[in-house]
């Protein structure tokens, strides 16, 4: 039973060397993923908020000059007309929202194709 010669001895050393070497090309896609996920999760986030505070600032620009124009004659349908179009803004976000939450694809998609790819590989 020597092990150099191809003996049954060295083939579970093989495989799992095999196996850690999988492993750890695995841990290292699954690494750069989550920094990949991070990274482009502060950019979402900084430049959410950034078009929020901007969006805000043209909302009540835009309000206060149709409040302005409608001021003398036609004060109580204007702010009905707002009032009306901030809801239907505001429910059109929710439901965007809420499609997003529940959104069911994967993050680490790269990291479950190499997975199944080594599961066929390996199963006869």
């Amino acid at each position: 039973m020597t092990d150099e010669s191809g003996s049954p001895r060295s083939s579970p050393r093989r495989l799992g060397a095999a196996f850690l070497g999988l492993l750890h090309s695995h841990v290292e896609l699954l690494g750069i993923e989550l920094q990949e996920q991070k990274a482009r999760t502060v950019s979402l986030l900084l430049f959410a908020g950034l078009a929020l505070v901007f969006a805000l600032l043209l909302l009540i620009g835009l309000s206060a000059l149709v409040m302005i124009l409608l001021w003398d004659s036609y004060r109580i349908p204007g702010i009905i007309g707002l009032c009306v179009f901030y809801t239907l803004a505001a429910v059109f976000c929710g439901l965007r929202l809420n499609a997003a939450i529940f959104d069911e694809s994967s993050p680490f998609n790269a990291t479950l194709e190499e997975l199944a790819k080594d599961r066929e590989r390996l199963l006869p």
